[in-house]
């Protein structure tokens, strides 16, 4: 049976070109790449040629990119760091009530060591208020973060506007741009923001690799103290395979993001037209301007049945999807970012994220679509709450 992949947020399938360039730091230049010796300058050089790569995708200097071991890495040392170091400025944070775990939950943590945080609500679509924040920031507030693009719903938000709002009253502003890095266009330096965190393997890039740009000039505390790696600001030996393969990976993204974003945008499209057209009583959660979302996420709420049971379906006809953030998808509670748009607990309950890659095909969305409709008419003949009109 053909498996159809279509659960790009949660992870994308590793770039051929950065598999191949990975290869040689598995085996025949293994050195560590902080040794002074042959070996270790091997690795070395492909980690500097690598840090300006990276630096150049997103308008950025060399000196400003810090690797880590992934994007949850990124955002608490991005957070905590700040908030370390500008102790003697306050102890406020502002964020968004949808932002991913590795932001929310971070600022939940810091909240126990005496920090306040401000939750900024979002409208129905996602969409944070540029006056929102604008209310929020107090004398006292040290760091913004909202994310760029949002895992679940797929809503782009104006973070340039944000920014400039932060900078307006001196305060720092990150954004986890884990989702929109090598599916967005962006200058870090035009957008702004003081901090921004991605993750190698939302690009094709390899798992367990990150990074964390700094603007030069910032001070940060560190997070993970030890050795003198990555300019004295992280502890831990240096994952060259993966510095190379994330390097790679986005570089073949970002030139190729034109092409990708309209063949996978008018599957994803094509994909929502249908589902709407044929199936009643469902929400399409997010931006509804598509220019306004990631090209790749469709996210329905599906009333009277629940979401688990759709997957489980879908899964046995081949489907891959997913009920929201893999890194939530163990919990039994309803997704928040829904919640926070509006959808009601019982239906968000019953919601799917269908997220595309380009080796996805039209045939696979008709595919698709007509199982979902047959899942959907199944479930809610079992469910006492549905009533066909």
């Amino acid at each position: 049976m053909k498996r159809i992949y279509l659960d790009h947020a949660a992870t994308t399938p590793l770039s051929q070109k950065a598999f191949e360039a990975m290869k040689p730091y598995f085996s025949d230049m293994f050195g560590n790449a902080n040794s002074q010796h042959a070996f270790g300058r091997d690795g070395a050089k492909a980690v500097t040629e690598a840090r300006q790569t990276i630096a150049d995708c997103i308008g950025a200097k060399p000196s400003e990119i810090y690797f880590t071991s992934s994007g949850t890495e990124a955002d608490n040392w991005a957070i905590k760091g700040i908030a370390a170091q500008l102790l003697d400025k306050g102890k406020h944070i502002v964020t968004s009530v949808i932002e991913h775990p590795a932001v929310y939950t971070t600022c939940k943590q810091l909240e126990k060591f005496g920090f306040e945080v401000t939750y900024l609500p979002v409208d129905g679509e996602g969409f944070v208020s540029a006056d929102d924040l604008d209310k929020a920031i107090r004398e006292d507030t040290v760091l913004v973060s909202v994310m760029f693009a949002n895992n679940e719903i797929g809503t782009v938000q104006p973070i340039k506007q944000l920014c400039e709002v932060a900078h307006k009253h001196g305060v720092l502003f990150h954004t986890d741009a884990v989702q929109a890095t090598g599916a967005i266009k962006y200058d870090v330096k035009e957008l702004g923001v003081d901090l921004l965190s991605m993750s190698a393997h939302k690009f094709c890039g390899p798992k367990g690799m990150g990074a964390l740009y700094v603007r030069n000039g910032l001070r940060i505390e560190k997070l993970l103290t030890g050795g003198e790696q990555e300019r004295a600001h992280r502890g831990g030996t240096t994952n060259t395979p993966g510095v190379v393969g994330m390097a790679v990976a986005l570089k073949e993204a970002v030139e190729n993001i034109d092409e990708t974003a309209k063949y996978v945008g008018e599957l994803r499209n094509r994909f929502v037209s249908k589902v709407l057209e044929r199936i009643d009583e469902i929400y399409f959660n997010g931006a509804k301007d598509m220019s306004k979302r990631l090209y790749n996420n469709a996210n329905f709420s599906f009333r009277y049945i629940e979401g688990e049971s759709i997957l489980f379906s879908l899964d046995l006809a081949g489907i891959c999807a997913s009920s929201g953030s893999a890194c939530s998808s163990g919990s039994l509670e309803p997704s928040r970012t829904l919640l926070a748009i509006g959808v009601p607990v019982g239906t968000a309950h019953g919601s799917i994220r269908f997220t595309f890659g380009k080796e996805n095909t039209v045939e696979d969305v008709d595919y698709v679509v007509d199982e979902l409709v047959k899942t959907v008419e199944k479930l809610r003949a079992m469910s006492p709450l549905y009533k066909k009109k």
